[in-house]
Formats: structure tokens, sequence, C-alpha cells
């Protein structure tokens, strides 16, 4: 693999635009990244091999800013004054405030002043990052949710261990025939769990081929105004569904976050659940030889649900430094992160996305899937969906998140009905996006 990274660089570099060479004084860019443990460790291990075959050339300093949010908020303070860095990793979500703070040089400048072939991106991925024919950033560490099943599990209780269920008729179906009582009729592994995570709220919208919100989904060239989502009834049935979950007793309540959803699933107290596809790697190493997992795509909230899920993880942005050659050297240096050869060890490190369409081609890659046969479920979902499913756009999304997930709780607590809870969601959101609209 480091034989593969290297030959990747140095065609890279023929290939890319002429910097002048200066041990001395090498262009020195910021890139600001996100990704923390093994994931951060891959990171630092792809800059520095970028630097070593860039040496005089190009220098790249790799700065760990903390969560998605943190990172956003930094360069919100600072973008008044100065951009605090060159390439920036950013979460789906961040998109819209992106392209509304005029901070961010779309890369589609930089396709087309090369003439960049961007055909070898995925289009499902780079459709999330195109609005108006424009691609904004470019995909890196992208992923989609999976359902997460333990095939030992549904062996045991008489289900086919292949056959993983694809709506919540059938998820309830099973989880009732894998949920386990002790002699007083306590329930000791739960057939079915999941968390209340917002993200998964948006999955259902477009599963169900609906909206979020207005102005194409928040993908036209005025961003969104209002959400639709309890003008098209999508946000009612998704309640529904997690009404249903406990009027039924089907669930117990794991938290927002998938955080307790996964160590339950890891532990074997739930059969199936839900989680990123980028949870993968970490879920088959923390499992083990304890029971097999299993994988299927996201379940739609109806059998005949016809839509299809979007891309969620982050993307690199290019700040408007003013600068022209570290703005050139930016250029390289996301070109390298997506090279087919560097993808590859990032999706073996990682289990994100390989973004690079010429990455399913390398013996790298292959061997990878056939160590995991698991993450073809997702590669077979991804080009299953449709790029008019690519998701909205939304600039006070991580706020929506956090209302949905409120009001998830509220309903789930018998504090509001159905209907209560879709007309006060709306009402906040809506708040929230006008006061962003007015105030940006």
């Amino acid at each position: 693999m480091k034989k593969m990274l290297s030959l990747c660089l140095i065609l890279a570099l023929f290939a890319g635009l002429v910097l002048p060479v200066n041990a001395e004084n090498p262009v020195e860019i910021i890139f600001w990244h996100s990704m923390g443990g093994v994931n951060g460790e891959a990171i630092v291990k792809m800059v520095d091999d970028f630097n070593k075959a860039n040496e005089g050339k190009i220098k790249v300093n790799v700065e760990y800013q903390g969560t998605y949010d943190d990172a956003i908020n930094k360069v919100k303070a600072a973008g008044m004054s100065a951009m605090p860095a060159d390439v920036m990793q950013i979460y789906d979500i961040g998109s819209r405030f992106m392209i509304d703070s005029g901070w961010a040089l779309p890369v589609q400048e930089m396709i087309d002043a090369e003439n960049y072939d961007i055909s070898q991106i995925e289009p499902n991925i780079a459709a999330y990052y195109t609005i108006d024919n424009k691609l904004y950033s470019m995909p890196f560490n992208s992923s989609t949710p999976l359902l997460y099943y333990n095939k030992t599990a549904f062996a045991e209780a008489g289900l086919d261990p292949d056959t993983p269920p694809t709506n919540f008729d059938e998820i309830i179906e099973m989880a009732e025939k894998l949920t386990i009582k002790d002699a007083d009729g306590k329930i000791t592994r739960w057939g079915y769990g999941m968390g209340n995570y917002g993200w998964f709220f948006e999955q259902w919208m477009g599963k169900m081929g609906l909206h979020y919100v207005n102005n194409d989904n928040g993908r036209s060239e005025e961003p969104a105004t209002k959400v639709v989502f309890d003008e098209n009834g999508g946000a009612a049935e998704v309640f529904k569904v997690w009404k249903k979950l406990f009027d039924e007793g089907i669930i117990t309540y794991l938290g927002r976050g998938n955080t307790d959803a996964k160590a339950a699933f890891i532990s074997g107290d739930i059969v199936i659940t839900l989680e990123s596809t980028a949870a993968l790697k970490s879920l088959l190493t923390n499992v083990g030889d304890d029971f097999e997992i299993g994988t299927g795509f996201f379940p739609n909230i109806h059998p005949d649900d016809k839509g299809g899920v979007s891309i969620g993880g982050g993307s690199l942005w290019m700040l408007q430094t003013g600068d022209d050659a570290r703005q050139k050297a930016a250029w390289e240096f996301i070109k390298y992160m997506i090279s087919p050869d560097v993808q590859a060890f990032w999706n073996a490190q990682t289990g994100y996305f390989p973004i690079t369409v010429a990455t399913h081609e390398l013996d790298a890659f292959k061997e990878n899937l056939e160590k995991y046969p698991q993450f073809g479920t997702a590669i077979r979902q991804l080009h299953s969906t449709a790029p008019e499913y690519a998701g909205s756009l939304l600039s006070v999304f991580p706020e929506a998140r956090s209302l949905v997930e409120t009001y998830t709780e509220r309903l789930i607590n018998g504090e509001v009905t159905v209907d209560e809870a879709v007309e006060k969601l709306a009402a906040e959101v809506n708040s929230a996006i006008e006061i962003y609209n007015l105030t940006n």
C-alpha cells in the first residue's frame, strides 16, 4: 500500500501544475480537519506522504480542530478578518452555510481552469455537493446509513440470516421473534434498537422521495425559506413509526445520537440497529468473533417507498485566501487526497466510501472488500440511489437536527401527539431559518 501511495504521488506531481522548487521556501498551506482516533492517524499519514513527495514545492500543515461544529465555529469567528486555513474539512450539513458565506472558493473554478475530469468522482456522491451545476467542494469522507444486524441471532431465531428487513413492517415482525424475555417477563435482548438521530429523519424523507425544505430542497440559487416536511406528510410518517415502535414495546429508548445504540449492538443487547457505513470497521473490530454482522439497505418507512439515501460525512473546501500560489497548492493537495490509491488506503483504514470510481479496480480495494464483504452493501445502496435524491441543503441544519431529536423525545414521552410534534417542529425550524436569512 505504501508503494502504491508513493507511485500515485509521483504521477500526480507530473500531471498537475508546476510549482517552483525551493527547499527552503516551499508554498505552505494549512489543512483543518475533524478526524480523531484511527481516522485522524490516517489523515496524518496521507499528509506526511504528500509532503515527502512534494518536498521543496508544497508543505501541508495539518491541524486537528476538534468536532465538525468546533471547526465551523472557528472559521465563522475568523471569517470576517482572514481565512484561518487553505483547505478545510466540513461536514455535509455545513455546505449551505459555506456557499452562502462567500468564504469558499468553489472547486469548480479549479476544475474548469485545467479541464479536470470530474467523471472520475462517484456521481451520487458528487451530486450532494453540486448546486446549479457547480461543484462547490470535493467529496472526501463520504458515508450513508446502513442497517446492521446480528446474523447469528437471526439463525438462532429461525430467520434467514442472509435476508435482512427492508422496511419497518418487516423490522417489527422480525424484532418480535428476536426479542428474548426472562422467566419474569423482563426483556433481556431487544430485537431492534436505534438511536434518536436527526440524520435518520432526513434520510427517511429522501427514502419516501420527499423534500425536507422548499426551493428545490435548498438546492436552488436561493436558499430555503421554510421546511415542507409538515406540508408533504413526511414528518408525520416518521413520527408515527417512532410512536408505533414504543407503543408496541418493540424498542427501548437509546438516547440521542448513536453512541448508546452502537454499544448495545456490540454487546448483543439489540439484534438490529441503524448506523453509518463509516462505523462498519469499528463494529467488526469490537464485535470480533462474538457474532457475525450482516448489513442491509437503510430501511424504508413504507414497503413501497421508491426514494433513496443521501450522502453524509464531509468534504474538502478551499477557502478564499487571496493568495494564488497557496490556492494552486491547495488544489494539488485536494487532487492527491481523492486519487485512487489514496482513496483505497482511506477506505481500508476508515470504512468511508472511496469517492473515485477508479479505486474499485485496485487490488487494495478488492482485497479490503473481500475481507469485509459487508461493505459491498454500502456500495450497492449508493449505486441504486438516483442523483435526484442527493439530499437537502439547509443553513441551520445543526439546529434542525437537534430540534428533530427534541420532538422525537417529547413524542415518545407522551408530551405531544404526532400532529403537535410536526407542527411545533416545523414552526421552530422555520423560525431558525428566518432569523438566519435575515442576518446573513
